[in-house]
């Protein structure tokens, strides 16, 4: 074993010891979307900061606190933040809890996040299902050595986003009268906001929404074989959209606005696992 799978396994026997102990499925929650984990009945709560090796989540919006419990019978575990590229955490950390979630056994993940609408057809608040994304992180979680515990060497990223949950999570949105998007999400560095020639050369090419996170756990969570489903809430226009700055506090508000409707998807969602 390596040096980091031993943190990986380390941080997975500890969560055991808690009583987090796999699950149906796990779900990272964005900014302003970690309601979800504090509606999770009779589970367990354990802070980021109690786990070995696990990276700290400080963005405002972040609760930093990983939430066990049932959902419509299903065991589920709800990550209330996530570590980001931006902060200045290597790829290996930022995708450190799809590794933990992979040695729990979990066999499907719904990533989620707060992004800004490049379409213009869409509205602010709308929750977008993502079909695929462009990686434009300017690196990839899988450099380095090869490591056969850890997946193939080339994974293979086709359908990087399950057709299977997709077309489930639509047909839950009809049932539940929720309006759905579908699009592509493309992932910045960041932190700063993407510039307006940015947004029009993403647009070109074929981008409806944009971000600073959910590609490297979803390329990670493939190499190990998890299902990936991915949720974008459209929280503002992205630059140039509209004739307006842009600032977090305004993603927080709209993210705070649908976070009921958000969290009766995931829940419906869940129900049909």
């Amino acid at each position: 074993m390596s040096a980091y799978t031993d943190r990986i396994a380390e941080a997975a026997d500890a969560l055991r010891a808690r009583g987090v102990d796999g699950a149906d499925v796990a779900i990272v929650l964005g900014s302003g979307l970690g309601a979800f984990a504090e509606t999770l009945p009779g589970g367990v709560r354990v802070p980021y900061g109690e786990i070995p090796h696990w990276p700290a989540a400080k963005v405002i919006g972040h609760a930093g606190v990983l939430a066990s419990g049932l959902v419509g019978g299903r065991r589920v575990i709800a990550l209330s933040g996530r570590a980001h590229f931006y902060e200045g955490h290597p790829l290996t950390d930022v995708t450190f809890a799809m590794r933990v979630l992979g040695a729990l056994g979990v066999p499907r993940v719904i990533l989620t996040n707060a992004a800004g609408g490049i379409n213009t057809r869409f509205a602010t608040g709308a929750l977008m299902l993502i079909d695929d994304h462009l990686n434009f992180l300017g690196s990839n979680p899988l450099i380095g050595p090869s490591d056969p515990a850890l997946g193939a060497r080339f994974p293979d990223m086709t359908e990087i986003y399950s057709r299977r949950l997709r077309a489930l999570a639509t047909e839950v949105a009809a049932v539940q009268g929720i309006p759905i998007e579908h699009g592509i999400y493309v992932a910045v560095h960041g932190p700063s906001y993407e510039t307006p020639a940015e947004i029009r050369a993403f647009r070109v090419l074929g981008a409806d929404a944009v971000g600073m996170s959910t590609a490297p756990e979803a390329i990670v969570a493939r190499q190990m074989g998890l299902e990936v489903l991915g949720i974008s809430c459209i929280s503002n226009p992205a630059a140039g959209v509209v004739d307006a700055p842009l600032n977090h506090e305004d993603v927080m508000a709209v993210t705070t606005r649908v976070r009921g409707q958000f969290i009766q998807l995931l829940e419906g969602i869940v129900g049909r696992l």
